[in-house]
């Protein structure tokens, strides 16, 4: 296991071993926290250097500086601009010369930010209401839980969430206010659901998670970042995702599953019509999972889905 503070990352030898074929040299990890990933990256492939990207400015403090490994303070959404400046192409799609030999993404929270109670993110720790993965980011926590309204917090809770008693949390926090804290927060939820609830999984679980993907955008930011990954991953390299839960996996999933089909002509035309070709294939049968050895050490790896896919296009 990495022993850095900081942040635990998830199959790290997993991430390594479907890498080999590739022989990176060049290659962007798009969330860096802890920088475990790019650590055992940098050992494995001695050639190698790599494009680091974190939009929490505690992960680029706490980096230590590596003349292989240049930092960017900012968001994957923002990949295209980022991976056109590397590869010296132009971000209108009118000049794309894909130079880059992999892509990594670690989906969601990092450990570091779970663990610090004064981030916000941790429904067991007391700490102010904020879940800003960007600390320069405008719309906090606080916002969507003390000035929002029951229809677009219930909104937040169920697409984020997918959280079935959304509108009963919603009118709850709303009758609360000023709710002061993420303890306060927490409380206000068990409260609100029935006991039978209250004896699965603790019931703010799903309203933490959901109120910090609104606040960071985080699925729009996905998609954003996927698809430049895609396009800027030259032919043979491959592009790499961690994720937790089953939104994240499902945007990850569906996209890779529309860059690995070809044809979509009906079976009885004598040739193809439609000109679709494949831009990905699946180097794996199936999306990676952590061992059961990985998940005894730690613990919040048990979530995590690894999926893969390999540029074939031009």
């Amino acid at each position: 296991m990495d022993q850095n503070p900081y942040h635990v990352p998830v199959m790290t030898a997993e991430v390594v071993e479907l890498l080999r074929p590739v022989e990176p040299r060049l290659l962007i990890d798009a969330t860096y926290g802890g920088g475990g990933h790019t650590r055992a990256l940098l050992e494995a492939f001695p050639g190698l250097s790599i494009v680091a990207l974190d939009q929490d400015q505690d992960a680029i403090a706490q980096a230590p500086a590596n003349p292989r490994v240049r930092l960017i303070h900012a968001n994957f959404a923002f990949l295209e601009t980022i991976a056109a400046e590397i590869c010296g192409g132009r971000v209108d799609g009118s000049s794309v010369s894909p130079c880059v030999d992999g892509v990594l993404f670690d989906i969601g929270v990092s450990s570091h930010q779970i663990d610090e109670p004064e981030r916000g993110f941790s429904y067991r720790r007391r700490g102010p209401i904020d879940m800003r993965m960007d600390r320069d980011a405008e719309l906090g926590a606080d916002t969507i839980i003390n000035e929002w309204g029951v229809d677009d917090i219930a909104d937040v809770l169920w697409r984020f969430g997918e959280e079935r008693l959304a509108r009963r949390i919603a009118r709850a926090i709303v009758a609360a206010r000023p709710i002061r804290d993420t303890a306060h927060l927490a409380d206000v939820v068990k409260a609100a659901v029935p006991a039978a609830v209250r004896r699965r999984k603790h019931p703010a679980r799903k309203v933490f998670q959901a109120i910090r993907i609104a606040v960071n955008n985080e699925l729009d930011s996905l998609e954003s970042g996927l698809e430049a990954a895609i396009r800027w991953t030259r032919p043979g390299g491959r592009v790499m995702v961690i994720s937790y839960h089953s939104l994240e996996d499902r945007i990850v999933k569906r996209r890779f599953a529309a860059g690995t089909s070809g044809c979509e002509c009906p079976p009885d035309f004598p040739v193809c019509t439609c000109g679709r070709v494949a831009e990905l294939r699946s180097p794996v049968r199936k999306p990676l999972r952590p061992s059961d050895e990985e998940i005894a050490t730690n613990p919040r790896a048990r979530s995590a889905v690894l999926r893969v896919a390999e540029k074939v296009g031009a």
